[in-house]
């Protein structure tokens, strides 16, 4: 088919030199490319970490680990509605709801509780639409750890034995609500 400008560029395929086709010169440029950022970073300021001994500086709006918090009676925000789990894109999150017995006031919040909350961290994208999703604020993401490695598939299945916040005040989550000194004193004294 003939072109519509009819200008047309003969290319002719001039033959490779013997260094050419032993590629000696494309290897020697290799070579020096490599041993200039070699001696680049040489000067440089180290980028590795020596984790876990060192960390990272995180970032303020970094999501991490899951935490099921109490309120300020130390007890389950949980009312086991489901909504963190429907709203999970990577369907991540499993739990059974229950009734609340008599004597157990102390311990959940509503008459419903999660009998068992589970996170599959395996699976989890970490983009906080379950805290967003939660009515009761009972999820957030910490901003303060992530997940620690492990070796075993069964151990990234987070339950309520991981993931509620301790009952002493000193312990809990950095992000959140947050419990001034004073308040975790009270609280202190309440549990005790």
């Amino acid at each position: 088919m003939e072109s519509l400008s009819n200008r047309a560029k003969v290319l002719t395929k001039k033959p490779m030199t013997l260094a050419e086709r032993a590629y000696l010169p494309a290897i020697f440029q290799g070579l020096s490319i490599t041993m200039q950022h070699f001696f680049r970073a040489a000067t440089k300021k180290q980028i590795t970490i020596r984790y876990p001994e060192e960390t990272r500086p995180f970032s303020p709006v970094f999501r991490g680990l899951h935490v099921l918090k109490r309120d300020e009676a130390g007890r389950e925000r949980c009312t086991a509605c489901g909504l963190c789990a429907v709203a999970c894109p990577a369907e991540a999150i499993t739990m059974v709801a229950g009734e609340r017995k008599k004597g157990e006031e102390n311990l959940y919040r509503e008459e419903k509780y999660a009998v068992s909350y589970e996170i599959n961290m395996l699976r989890c994208i970490f983009c906080g639409l379950c805290e967003e999703a939660c009515p009761k604020a009972a999820v957030y993401l910490q901003a303060d750890k992530m997940a620690p490695p492990r070796f075993e598939r069964d151990e990234f299945i987070y339950g309520k034995d991981r993931l509620v916040e301790p009952v002493t005040p000193d312990n809990r989550s950095k992000r959140g609500i947050q419990l001034t000194p004073e308040q975790a004193d009270k609280l202190r004294t309440q549990l005790a």
